[in-house]
């Protein structure tokens, strides 16, 4: 007898597996689905209608982790423990975000490497990728109490602009929330698929997509093709959006009440009231002019002319970014056939207007702009469903196609559902001075440890030049063709020393065994990733303490005796924290002896810069 499963809430037939539309937003996040009746896309809405889940984290005493609007409340009387736009840390080293450190009030690591960024919140420390995967896991969460049934798999948007490493990020995020990544999509791609433009095959399109968000811009110049989204160019600005125009009448108002930047930094409840204020002024103003509020004892006011010119010069600096854009694509704005607006701060009237008048056409605004990105990953994931049969999809790689690397992870460089044919590549390094040669292996699969995963194929590039360690530029691309025939590239760029292999059939698995991986990666996803993160800490440990040794034998004369006794202790430490196997534990001793080692090599280079200028002007 067969049981037939009914949504108690919706009174509607269950269905027994959805794939949702995520879209993962720096300032909110939310998720899409395609109604089971209707047909069409709808963002899912909470019993309260609340929708946007803001992409804050907190952590609480005892390990409690909270997400979203209660994390939120933390901002203000907790900064080191609440995390914010960590979108903006995704894939990137502290010195990718160094210039940017200002803005964020909890601790992002600095190690003076390239090193992938790391956030230490008491005592313990953090990816980005982590950090996500808790907004991912709440947001499941959220889907699976709405709709009473279980999410495990999803499509999720990033910007156009997100680099291989970035994107990869946000597939392991996904994967450690326990959802299966089906597909990476842009955001102006879905953006594009909400209004409808891509889905007739026999259209042909150039379209603009301006995104202002909370706190980021981007323009985005897509040609549609045959239902293919090719992004002809991007330009923005990752520290642009709805809250610098905020800060832009609460700066007014400051001059307008005397308040002090002192005063404000001293009164945390009136720095955040005026900025709450501020943000109220500005949604208001679209409708009713002027706005006024009390503070305390203080009436603060606001025109709708006195707010566009607080604005003015930050409008400007997108439609600079959107002439860019065009100038990189080499094309005018009579080559744009359609605009489309996207994020919450596009509903602003001079906003919108600045748009139209810069491209000479009506701007696309119908659709929500807070929502339209996730209701086009709905629609993506209602075509990888299968449901959507107007679309016609590529056809794709069945697991996630890389190489190993230290410590034996597995680095992805040709992810699982992307489309064939298709390329991609990474560049490597060695780990030992005077290495000659490289072991290139390729491995296929999910899991972060090869040994998991099935091998596909491995070479030698040799030839490499000696030198020191991390010099060597080792370029390592994959090339799948339309036949799914898989060719891996192995190029040292100095020297221009070169290896392939070519791998066919690539994949010879049956549909259960492709399966059984998939099922492994999210089943073993967190104890994955803790290897990984362990593996990582070991290796950027070990490789500290190569540097730090070589560093002491060549320059022990700029060391003083106190300096040298702490920096062995320091090492000794690091050895012993190698051993034991703590991430935690392993970082701090690294930080430990980043802290001691950088005064002197700070001055060893002043000494080494001092003796290069000495009887020079400038």
């Amino acid at each position: 007898m067969a049981k037939i499963s009914i949504n108690l809430t919706t009174g509607t037939l269950q269905q027994e597996e959805m794939i949702v539309g995520i879209d993962l937003g720096t300032t909110n996040s939310l998720i899409a689905i395609i109604h089971p009746e209707t047909g069409k896309p709808t963002v899912l809405r909470e019993f309260d209608n609340s929708r946007l889940v803001p992409s804050i984290v907190h952590f609480g005493p005892g390990g409690s982790v909270s997400v979203g609007d209660y994390a939120r409340q933390y901002l203000v009387t907790e900064p080191q423990n609440t995390i914010f736009s960590v979108k903006r840390l995704m894939g990137k080293s502290y010195n990718d975000v160094a210039d940017a450190a200002r803005y964020f009030t909890y601790n992002v690591i600095d190690d003076g490497s390239d090193n992938l960024v790391k956030v230490e919140v008491n005592g313990k420390f953090y990816t980005p990728i982590e950090l996500s995967s808790l907004i991912l896991k709440a947001l499941k969460e959220r889907a699976e109490h709405i709709l009473k049934t279980p999410v495990n798999k999803a499509v999720i948007t990033v910007p156009a602009y997100f680099n291989d490493a970035q994107r990869q990020a946000t597939r392991d995020a996904g994967r450690l929330a326990g959802l299966d990544v089906l597909r990476i999509v842009n955001e102006p791609t879905a953006a594009s698929l909400a209004y409808g433009i891509g889905l007739n095959r026999d259209e042909e399109k150039v379209v603009a997509v301006y995104d202002l968000g909370g706190g980021t811009f981007d323009i985005s110049v897509l040609r549609i093709a045959g239902g293919v989204f090719e992004v002809l160019s991007t330009h923005g600005d990752t520290y642009l959006g709805g809250d610098d125009f905020d800060r832009a009448i609460l700066h007014h108002w400051m001059g307008e009440a005397g308040i002090s930047e002192e005063q404000l930094a001293a009164d945390k409840s009136l720095a955040q009231q005026l900025r709450l204020s501020a943000e109220e002024a500005k949604k208001s103003l679209g409708k009713q002019d002027p706005f006024s509020t009390m503070i305390g004892d203080r009436e603060l006011t606001l025109t709708r002319v006195q707010f566009e010119g607080l604005i003015t010069p930050l409008v400007e600096r997108t439609i600079t970014s959107c002439r860019q854009a065009l100038a990189d694509a080499e094309l005018t704005t009579a080559d744009i056939q359609e605009v489309v607006l996207v994020g919450g701060s596009t509903r602003v009237p001079l906003v919108k207007e600045s748009v139209a008048s810069f491209f000479g056409r009506a701007v696309h605004d119908e659709v929500d702009p807070d929502e339209v990105v996730a209701l086009g990953a709905a629609i993506q994931a209602d075509i990888l469903a299968g449901k959507n049969k107007d679309l016609l999809l590529l056809d794709v790689t069945p697991l996630s196609l890389g190489i190993e690397t230290m410590g034996g992870l597995m680095d992805v460089l040709i992810p699982r559902n992307a489309k064939i044919p298709t390329k991609a590549g990474r560049q490597y390094t060695t780990q030992k001075d005077g290495q000659s040669g490289m072991r290139i292996s390729v491995y296929q699969g999910e899991r972060d440890l090869v040994q998991d995963n099935r091998k596909l194929a491995e070479f030698n590039l040799t030839g490499i030049p000696a030198m020191p360690a991390g010099l060597p530029k080792v370029d390592v691309s994959f090339l799948i063709n339309a036949d799914g025939i898989l060719l891996v590239t192995a190029r040292e760029l100095r020297s221009g020393a070169e290896q392939s292999v070519e791998v066919r059939p690539q994949y010879g698995l049956t549909d259960s065994e492709v399966e059984s991986m998939l099922l492994d990666s999210l089943q073993h996803a967190k104890s994955d990733m803790q290897t990984r993160a362990l593996v990582e800490a070991q290796t950027e440990a070990r490789q500290l303490l190569d540097t730090t040794d070589n560093f002491l034998r060549k320059n022990e004369g700029f060391v003083t005796p106190v300096e040298l006794q702490e920096t062995k202790a320091a090492m000794q430490e690091l050895e012993g924290l190698i051993a034991s196997g703590d991430k935690d534990s392993l970082h701090a001793g690294i930080e430990k002896l980043n802290g001691i080692s950088r005064p002197y090599a700070e001055r060893l280079m002043d000494n080494a810069i001092g003796q290069a200028m000495k009887g020079k002007k400038i």
